[in-house]
């Protein structure tokens, strides 16, 4: 059985102060997938001492930050999604930090392609259109990957935050964002093509019932995870030759707003390999 967890640390320093490292002894992942991280990368390898690392930070301070981190070996490493952008450049400073692939080695031979993804959140508040393109942007980027990751013979797991809510079940107040950036009919059409014409599955819909929820994000302010009043947008997504080996997939909701170390709670996922 390998362990893959995904979280948004929401910067992996305030994460480590919350006791996220207590979080880690106890539910033992064999895969780490993490996005915001927001470090150095010095202060991540610090952080998780003892594990294979691949960390891709954002060329922005305090931006995002991605990172997959492994008690198996990693084979190769992959940063982010220019070779899916304008042919022959770069990606522009508000996309990094935001893809990193590693090929895990699996104990009983074979590679697992494990993918910490972080996409844009955009906003349609006023003045704020260029974030939205650049969301969009990105996503044709994305697609264009996922479609070269669903047609791979070797199981491949993308996880992390995708910033979108693609069904009414995964939002509680679902009929008060339908004109807000992650539940834009624009944003989870891009979802319907992951799964419907890619092949992707959503795990965390498949193992988790119709719903609503199990959600992955709740606001710091308010009462909103006392309520459980949040957005699911965090997924761990498999490819058709990994998704019949998920055995198990847990939304880790810390049992008090005082006891959470991130806004986001862990998604982790069991797999027979």
């Amino acid at each position: 059985m390998l362990t893959v967890a995904t979280a948004n640390v929401n910067g992996i320093r305030a994460a480590f102060r919350r006791n996220m490292d207590a979080w880690i002894a106890a539910r033992t992942p064999d895969v780490l997938l993490l996005q915001e991280v927001r470090a150095p990368d010095e202060l991540v390898h610090e952080f998780l001492d003892g594990w294979h690392v691949a960390h891709l930070p954002s060329e922005i301070k305090g931006r995002a930050g991605v990172a997959v981190a492994s008690r198996l070996p990693l084979h190769a490493v992959r940063a982010g999604l220019a070779a899916h952008g304008p042919a022959g450049e770069p990606e522009p400073p508000v996309d990094t930090g935001r893809w990193v692939e590693a090929d895990v080695e699996l104990p009983g031979g074979g590679l697992l392609t494990a993918v910490s993804a972080y996409l844009h959140s955009g906003s349609t508040g006023p003045g704020q259109e260029h974030t939205m393109v650049a969301k969009y942007a990105h996503l044709d980027k994305v697609t264009a990957r996922l479609a070269e990751l669903a047609a791979d013979e070797r199981p491949a797991v993308v996880a992390g935050d995708l910033n979108i809510a693609h069904r009414n079940a995964d939002i509680a107040n679902w009929k008060g964002n339908l004109k807000n950036a992650g539940f834009l009919p624009q944003e989870r059409a891009y979802v319907d093509r992951w799964l419907d014409e890619l092949g992707w599955a959503d795990l965390g819909r498949a193992h988790g019932g119709e719903g609503p929820g199990p959600y992955t994000w709740w606001s710091w302010r308010g009462q909103s995870y006392v309520n459980d009043r949040g957005w699911r947008i965090d997924y761990q997504l498999a490819n058709a030759a990994l998704a019949p080996r998920a055995v198990k997939v847990e939304v880790d909701r810390a049992a008090t707003y005082e006891e959470r170390w991130s806004d986001h709670a862990p998604v982790v996922a069991t797999y027979d390999l």
